[in-house]
This record gives structure tokens, C-alpha cells and sequence, in this order.
């Protein structure tokens, strides 16, 4: 059946119409664009397709896959386009960015004396056998990471390998792949050079991509550390996987184009488990190549794990938010590298990865150091040219964070004749703090600790003190917290489904590093480290596919929702003090922040029941979005009309299906997902409202498993059964229950109140958390 947008409906009339008033208005100086243009059956060749267009056509990439085409034409063709018959959709491309040696340690893998928990070692056995590939940078080949030991067979079923003239796979890095036509378009169109060492190469020029694969797959390592600070033994989550690179990203950013055709590579090659450290802000599935992409790889059942984005903590921030995708978030885990700044009788502990000064100094705020024609608050903030070298020379600076990036504050302060650097949060950031590379002695302080540091300066005519840096420390309570950058929710396209899935360390985490960088990534740093410490939920998302590779090596038949599942349900609910988890205020934090909550490995491989969502699930989803069946359910406008999502997101499920599906009879609702969490907005003020569920047992044997209920705010939520029952005969059994909820105080409901339901046998508990408003907006 013809499901393109324009089938049946471009009349050849109205076409030979719409092509001659474009070739009679088309400028010579029309500018090129580049974009992704799926259509409902096998892609004609870029020749016909020009001569249908009446123009030239430059074919960037052919994704067979999903009857794509990644094409470069001129921007007054698309209405054209459009218009076609068997065009699905046509999506312009745009730029994405790219967003440990204590780690397993904290998520419980190892004890204190460094050896391996049963479970990692051989219940999930290293990761062996599995094959973890990444999109991102690019991968450095001498990384000790990556070294092969002699002991790891060939991959099985594998046919990926490395670019042609790349030296350096082995049986551990079995593959690194570049590519880059996406960003030398977007280049060439916008009039830039880029730099074709660092384009054409799979190599890593930036650190980004290097460190991320390590912590998913890299292997051990003993005695290294981050520029002498937190030295220990390196590995990744998955010490004994495969590990592969697929590099899509550069200086300038990453192309969508150029990630679409990175995935379904990696998928092509036999990839069990895809980490994506990269992502902009969330836009509709139909738009979004890792959508589309990512939605193709789950149903070649390729686990893949998503950054959900550091754009936090503002609500709705949250990044890569299709459920097909498991999103993570960052916290901390409990090692920090304290820096003191001593100031009078006073220390007041920060953290830093730099040295220390030699004796006390002078000190001076940025604020009342701004250069002549610069205002206070550019020098506050000290931004480059914002300082007076006769104001700031031979003295410590204390600079607000905010506007330019952290270490390169250190670098102006340098510039200017400083001998070093407080850095300080601003309120918004509160306690979330730092350690970096910085090129002078430094230490980064919360906002509360820097109210102290702000008074003494003050106070004091001729303040002074010295900044003294320390070896980790690490058994830091309360941990974990939110990172104050971490993505929060709501989804912002179907907040049906809650976002992010789970927290992982993201924050001051040791892995590889690319040698052709330097740690802060300034010029003027000629520094090399083998490992450096890195934050972001570009770190957390690794940990969490090093942990969905130990899931593939136990559980080799389970799909990736499975996976999802058992790894969302599994999660820590609260900190090593006893207490829930905080944000970065040292407030309760909420799911909007943690998901399920932080994750749990140990637990993960021992799920008990498992939300299996299947295709037809994510089909009658994708049902539920269409205008005529949404009746206002979907409390968001989407950017494109909802037919064209709907038939570009069924074409990629169903693609390989070879039955014929059509979307259930009667109302499809996002809600009823078979989603591990549990997401109600729009909630009635009266009456209820009800939502379907259906588990597995997984534990192995019959067995009987119990609801309770942790009810939110204002509103009841009765579970119906109470009490599921398993004969433990056949491995797909499965229990359906709903989950009914009913507004008491719409006053209390009417903003976003919090629960979850909890189901457990006495040995495994299956958690599930519950965001439900009465909003609709």
C-alpha cells in the first residue's frame, strides 16, 4: 500500500505548474542544502530523481535500510519534493553535538580491594562475546584500553572492520569507521574549511569518543589515573566485549546525515549494543535522524543506549526522549578531588585536577577586576579581554562560572598575569562542582561555599590565600546526586512516556583520552594524557551500555526492551546516607530528574520480570499519535503534521515485517505502552483514568509476585490484579494488570505529582515509577 505523503495526490497538472514557476523564479545563487528524504518504497536513482526535480541532485548517502536517501540540492526544489509520489518525508540535516577507575566500584561490581563481584565476572561474564560500538569522535588505537591480550576470540557473525590504511584493530577494537559526507556539505555550504586530517580519518582528535568506548567496553588497565589524581585500575562495563567506533562527529559538530549512516552501519555489521553520547534538543521523531535511525536498529535488535543531554537542570531539557531508545541521565558517584582554598583561618574544599600555589597570594574578585571599556560583569565572569593585567597580576581571581567555559577562565586569568583561579557557581548551579585541568593552580566551589569567599574578600582590605589540590577522596556522602547539567524532564514530545529512563555516573569520571588533544582542549595547553577525567551524560551513557553488554552476555535471546526493562526496574531510589536521591540543590529530586532511578548492575542481571515491549507495541504507539486517534491526548503540537510521522515511524518498524499490520480498532493511547515507568498527564479531575501493563517472568520457575502501591499526591492508584501468578512452565509467559488512577484533591494533582507501584516475589523487587498531572500543556 502507498503510504508516501504525496501518493495519489500530485496531479501532473499542478506539477508541470509548481516545476515551471520554480525554474522560472530560481535564482543562480539559490544555496545548496542537505537532507534526508525517505520514500515508501526502494529510493529511485539520484539521475531520476534530478530529472523529476529539473534540477541537480548530489547523493551524500543511499540508506537502504529505510528507503532513505541523504541528498545535497538547492533549497527551492524542496516544494517540489514534497510533492513527488512515494515521498515519505524530507527532513533538512542539522548539526548534533556531542554531549573509570572508581565507577564499578560505587555501582557495586567490585569490593574495595578492587576484585570483581561474582555476577560481573561470570554471571555476566566481562562482556564477553559482545559487541559494543559507539557514534561519536573517533577511537585512539594505542589506548591501553584497547590493547587485544591474546585471549579474546574473533567475533562471531561480525562484518564490519576498520577504513581502509586505518592500523590498529585487533580482537578487541574490531572496527573503526569514519563518516563525514554529511559535514563536508553542511561545510561547504556554509562557506567553512574543515580540517581533512581530523574529517578523513577514524582517529580520535578530539578525546570525546575515545573516552566514552572505553567506558563502555574498555579493558583493564591497573595504575592509571588523570594527571596523577584517582590512580587505580581502568575498565569499562563490558572489560571483555568487543568494542567498534563509528565516528560522526567532529570539531564543528556532527551531522544527522552523517549519524544515520553511522547507525545503520553499525547495525549492518553485527553491533549488539550501540552507546550514543550525542544529541540536541528534542524535536518530533520525524524529525530526528537518531529516531529514525535508532528506531530501525531496536528492530534489528540492537540494544541502544542514548545521552539524554546537558542542558539541565531546566524542565523539559531532556534530550533523545523516544522509547525505543534507553535515555540516561548524570549524578555522582562518591569520589571527589578536593582542592582547598585557604582564606584567613577558613578552608573551604572545592575540587580541582590542577597543582597548588606555592604560598598564600593576593586575591581579587573578577568583578573588581575589569580591564578599561570592560563592565563588571564581563570581568566577574572573567571572558576574554575582561581583565586588567595591573589589577590581576601575581594574584589568585575568583571568576563566576558561567558564559565561557570553565578551564578557559584559567586561561584568562593566566593571561592576564594570575597566578590562579576560584572558580565559582552561580546560584543556578548550587553545590555541582568540577574537577578540571586547569593550566593554573584552581578550585571549583559551590554556590553556598562561595558566598563565604565572596564576604571575605569583601571584608577584608588586603585579602589572601592559597589554593593546596589533594588525591581523591572517595566514600563522599550523599552520593549519588544529580549533576546540576543533567537533562530534567518532562518528554516534551509525548510526556507519555518519562524521561530520562536512569542516572549513571557522569560526572568526574577516568577513562582513555585521545593523545592527539590536550586535556583542556586549549591551544595553548601542550599537555598529553593517556586518561583524563570527563563530565557529562556523555559519561553516564557509556556506563549504562557497558552494563546492557554484561545483559546480552547472560541473556543472549532477550530483545532490547527486555534490557530496557530490567535495567530501569532495578534501580536505586536512594543515596549511600540513607536518604532519596538529591538534585544539585541538596533538595528530594524526582523521576523527572532519575528516571527509575540510579542504576544497579548487580540487581539488572537478576530482574525477576521484565515490560517487554514488542513491535507491535511501538506500532500501535506510533497508532496513537495519528490525528484521528489522538482526541487530544497527546497534550503537545508536534512540529510536522502527525500523518507524516505516523507513516515515516511505521515504514521503519515495519519494514522487515512481513505480515501486514494496520493499527488496532478503537483508541490508541500513548499511555498504554507497555513501558517499564508509568507517565499520565491530562489526567480527569474526576472520574478515572486507566492505563495497561503486561510483565514476564524472567526469575526462572514458577513463582508469585505482589503489588504496593507508593500513592502520589492527590491522587489514588488501585492496581487490578493485586497479585500475579506465574506456572513458570513456558519462558513467554506473560500477566497483564491495569494501573487505575482517581483525582481526590485536583488542587494538589494539577501539578506534577510522583509515586510508583512495586511488585515483588521477596527476593526481586520490580519497581516502576508514576508521573501523573491533571495538565494538559
Amino acid at each position: 500500500m502507498k503510504m508516501g505523503r504525496g501518493a495519489g495526490r500530485a496531479l501532473p497538472l499542478a506539477m508541470a505548474l509548481l516545476l515551471a514557476l520554480h525554474l522560472h523564479a530560481t535564482p543562480a545563487s539559490a544555496a545548496p542544502k542537505s537532507y534526508l528524504v525517505i520514500f515508501d518504497g526502494p529510493p529511485p536513482s539520484p539521475t531520476g530523481l534530478a530529472a523529476a526535480l529539473g534540477g541537480t541532485v548530489d547523493l551524500i548517502y543511499s540508506f537502504g535500510g529505510i528507503n532513505g536517501l541523504g541528498i545535497q540540492i538547492d533549497s527551492l526544489l524542496v516544494p517540489v519534493l514534497k510533492l513527488l509520489s512515494g515521498v515519505v518525508a524530507v527532513i533538512e540535516d542539522k548539526l548534533y553535538a556531542v554531549q573509570t577507575t572508581r565507577s564499578w566500584e560505587f555501582l557495586g561490581l567490585q569490593n574495595s580491594n578492587g576484585e570483581a563481584h561474582d555476577v560481573w565476572k561470570n554471571v555476566g561474564k566481562f562482556g564477553e562475546g559482545v559487541i559494543i560500538a559507539n557514534v561519536d569522535t573517533g577511537v585512539s588505537p594505542i589506548s591501553a584500553s584497547f590493547r587485544d591480550d591474546g585471549t579474546l576470540p574473533k567475533p562471531a557473525n561480525w562484518i564490519g572492520g576498520c577504513q581502509p590504511g586505518y592500523s590498529g584493530c585487533n580482537n578487541k577494537l574490531i572496527g573503526a569507521r569514519v563518516f563525514n559526507e554529511g559535514i563536508k556539505a553542511m561545510s561547504e555550504q556554509n562557506g567553512e574549511q574543515v580540517n581533512q586530517t581530523e574529517v578523513n580519518s577514524p582517529w580520535d582528535y578530539e578525546g570525546h569518543g575515545t573516552h566514552t568506548l572505553s567506558t563502555a567496553g574498555g579493558g583493564f588497565v591497573p595504575n592509571v589515573g588523570a594527571l596523577g589524581h584517582g590512580t587505580g585500575t581502568a575498565k569499562g562495563g563490558s572489560p571483555r566485549a568487543h568494542v567498534a567506533s563509528y565516528k560522526a562527529c567532529f570539531k564543528e559538530g556532527c551531522s544527522g546525515l552523517d549519524i544515520l549512516r553511522a547507525i545503520l552501519t553499525a547495525v549492518e555489521d553485527g553491533v549488539h549494543v550501540l552507546s550514543l553520547s550525542v544529541g540536541s534538543p528534542a524535536s518530533d521523531y520525524a524529525t530526528d535522524t537518531i529516531a529514525i535511525g535508532t528506531a530501525y536498529a531496536v528492530t534489528q535488535l540492537v540494544v541502544v543506549v542514548a545521552a539524554g543531554g546537558n542542558d539541565g537542570p531546566a524542565a523539559g531539557s531532556i534530550s533523545n526522549v523516544a522509547p525505543w531508545m534507553l535515555t540516561v541521565g548524570a549524578s555522582t558517584m562518591d569520589r571527589t578531588f578536593p582542592a582547598d582554598v585557604v582564606i584567613g583561618t577558613k578552608t573551604i574544599t572545592g575540587q580541582s585536577l590542577s597543582g597548588s600555589t606555592d604560598q598564600p597570594c593576593a586575591m581579587i574578585s573578577g568583578e573588581k577586576a575589569n580591564a578599561a571599556g570592560q563592565s563588571a560583569a564581563n570581568s566577574s565572569l572573567c571572558v576574554p579581554g575582561s581583565l586588567d593585567p595591573a589589577k590581576v597580576r601575581g594574584k589568585i581571581v575568583v571568576c563566576t562560572r558561567g558564559s565561557n567555559g570553565r578551564v578557559a577562565k584559567g586561561e584568562v586569568v593566566k593571561d592576564a598575569g594570575g597566578v590562579g583561579m576560584v572558580l565559582c557557581n552561580a546560584a543556578a548551579s548550587g553545590d555541582d562542582v568540577s574537577a578540571d585541568p586547569h593550566i593554573i593552580p584552581a578550585a571549583h566551589c559551590s554556590y553556598s561555599q562561595c558566598i563565604d569567599i565572596f564576604n571575605y574578600l569583601q571584608s577584608d582590605p588586603s585579602p589572601m590565600g592559597a589554593i593546596k589540590t589533594r588525591d581523591a577522596e572517595l566514600g563522599v556522602k550523599p552520593s549519588p546526586v544529580m549533576a546540576a547539567f543533567s537533562s530534567r524532564g518532562p518528554n516534551t514530545i509525548t510526556p507519555q512516556i518519562l524521561k530520562p529512563d536512569i542516572i549513571a555516573p557522569g560526572v568526574n569520571v577516568i577513562a582513555a583520552y585521545s593523545q592527539e588533544v590536550s586535556p583542556t582542549g586549549l591551544a595553548s595547553d601542550s599537555r598529553r594524557v593517556a586518561y583524563m577525567v570527563e563530565s557529562g551524560t556523555s559519561m553516564s551513557c557509556p556506563h549504562v551500555a557497558g552494563i546492557a553488554g554484561l545483559l546480552r552476555a547472560k541473556y543472549p535471546k532477550w530483545n532490547p526492551n527486555m534490557v530496557y526493562s530490567a535495567i530501569m526496574t532495578t534501580a536505586n531510589r536512594g543515596g549511600n546516607d540513607g536518604v532519596g536521591i538529591r538534585d544539585e540543590t541538596g533538595n528530594a529530586a524526582t523521576p523527572f530528574s532519575y528516571g527509575s532511578g540510579h542504576v544497579n548492575p548487580v540487581r539488572a542481571l537478576d530482574p525477576g520480570l521484565v515490560y517487554d515491549t514488542t513491535t507491535h507495541d511501538y506500532l500501535n504507539f506510533i497508532c496513537s499519535l495519528r490525528p484521528t486517534n489522538t482526541q487530544g491526548l497527546l497534550p503537545v503540537s508536534l512540529p510536522l503534521p502527525l500523518d507524516i510521522l505516523w507513516t515515516l515511524l511505521i515504514r521503519v518498524f515495519h519494514g522487515t515485517d512481513s505480515n501486514p499490520f494496520q493499527c488496532s480498532k478503537g483508541a490508541n493511547r500513548p499511555e498504554d505502552l507497555n513501558y517499564p515507568s508509568i507517565s499520565v498527564p491530562c489526567l480527569p479531575s474526576s472520574g478515572s483514568f486507566t492505563v495497561k501493563r503486561r510483565v514476564r517472568n524472567v526469575g526462572g520457575g514458577a513463582a508469585s509476585y505482589t503489588v504496593s502501591i507508593t500513592q502520589p499526591a492527590g491522587v489514588t492508584v488501585i492496581v487490578d490484579p493485586s497479585t500475579v501468578s506465574f506456572d513458570g512452565k513456558s519462558p513467554d509467559e506473560e500477566k497483564h494488570f491495569k494501573v487505575t488512577f482517581q483525582v481526590y484533591d485536583p488542587v494538589k494533582a494539577a501539578n506534577y505529582v510522583f509515586g510508583g507501584i512495586e511488585w515483588s516475589d521477596g527476593k526481586h523487587h520490580v519497581w516502576s515509577p508514576i508521573v501523573a498531572t491533571t495538565k494538559c500543556g
